[in-house]
């Protein structure tokens, strides 16, 4: 008796180790517009080019990757990347490895560990959080239901198991480590602060582990994968997280000072859908500290805001109130003490473009 052939493609099938570029990926090389804050690489005639260069074999050897043989597992598993999206983490490995020996193989493919993971997490949160767009298209949720859009996630959790275990050990106990934070973050975000504990402290832990914890494994598989040294790859971790954190915490005041980002998000979602925001855990705390003005925006915040009416109100009072401008500090200075991990860093373009990142998550339009 024969063992029976999967019904699936493996993981990076159809990819040659060359990873040579065809016309179309070379293409796509040259046509990729980088995010706002990368301006210093964008710039640079020779790091430019091998950046893009990279990415694109990246974005490949990323859709085969999710490929699969079976035609409901690949049509939902590329929902999401062919949705697009900015691809900050392959960036950040990418940029890292620049800091050593550059985009050798392993970089490139921890580069696609990187987003496949970030991509699983997108199909689990928007299950858990009912939203009904990502990226400006409907969820998967919203097209194939919860159940589907889980092992949907779980299917491309899978295929960055399989890509990272090829990586080594190494690879294997820090991929494994950052998922537990993913994981973890979630379920303290789901369950809440306990009695006993500080509700913006709480908050700040949650994004660490649900946005800042693969961000930074981002950093510090490009600088180990390219020899760039323990140093560097202690600083890539520190950076990441701490640009994770601020990048997590713009967004929550974005939400409230009436901007639409191209996320398709509008402005006032996460108070419609009570997602405790820092604004509104600081707006929170100076109420419960006697502050009548928080108070009267915390009126209006827990109402029922199902109409838009309501809703605009609200947006409009709490950015107005002084705990949104405290929010934009408390981000700043996560985005500061990011750029501090650097220091040490030598002067280089490399360099300059985490400086400018850092500042882009703060005052962005990404």
């Amino acid at each position: 008796m024969t063992d029976a052939k999967p019904s699936w493609t493996p993981a990076g099938a159809g990819v040659p180790d060359s990873l040579e570029l065809d016309t179309a990926t070379a293409a796509l090389a040259t046509s990729l517009n980088l995010p706002a804050g990368f301006a210093p690489v964008a710039q640079d005639p020779a790091l430019g080019p091998a950046v893009s260069t990279a990415l694109a074999r990246v974005e490949k050897r990323l859709r085969a990757a999710i490929a699969h043989s079976d035609p409901l597992a690949d049509t939902t598993s590329r929902h999401l990347v062919e949705a697009g999206g900015k691809r900050i983490r392959p960036l950040l490995t990418i940029l890292a490895s620049q800091l050593g020996e550059g985009p050798v193989p392993e970089v490139l493919q921890a580069a696609v560990v990187v987003e496949l993971t970030h991509l699983a997490t997108l199909y689990h949160d928007d299950v858990m959080d009912s939203a009904p767009y990502r990226r400006g298209a409907p969820t998967a949720h919203e097209v194939w239901g919860n159940q589907v859009a889980i092992l949907a996630g779980d299917l491309i959790f899978a295929r960055a198991s399989i890509l990272v275990s090829e990586l080594g050990p190494e690879a294997v106990k820090i991929q494994a480590r950052t998922f537990e934070r993913l994981v973890l973050g979630q379920l303290h975000e789901t369950v809440g602060p306990r009695e006993d504990e500080d509700p913006v402290e709480h908050y700040l832990s949650v994004i660490a582990d649900k946005t800042g914890s693969l961000i930074a494994t981002s950093g510090q598989l490009g600088a180990m994968f390219a020899n760039a040294g323990s140093d560097v790859v202690d600083m890539m971790l520190e950076y990441g997280e701490k640009v994770g954190v601020a990048f997590q915490l713009a967004d929550d005041v974005i939400d409230v000072t009436g901007l639409k980002v191209k996320s398709g998000k509008s402005p006032g979602t996460d108070l419609r859908e009570g997602v405790p925001t820092l604004p509104v855990l600081l707006l929170r705390q100076a109420a419960a500290a006697g502050d009548s003005s928080a108070a009267s925006v915390l009126k209006l915040v827990d109402a029922d805001l199902t109409s838009d009416e309501a809703l605009a109100r609200a947006v409009e009072a709490l950015r107005e109130h002084p705990v949104t401008a405290e929010a934009w500090t408390v981000a700043r200075k996560w985005a500061d003490d990011a750029k501090l991990a650097l220091e040490r860093l030598p002067e280089s373009t490399v360099k300059l473009a985490l400086t400018a990142f850092a500042e882009a998550v703060v005052d962005r339009d990404v």
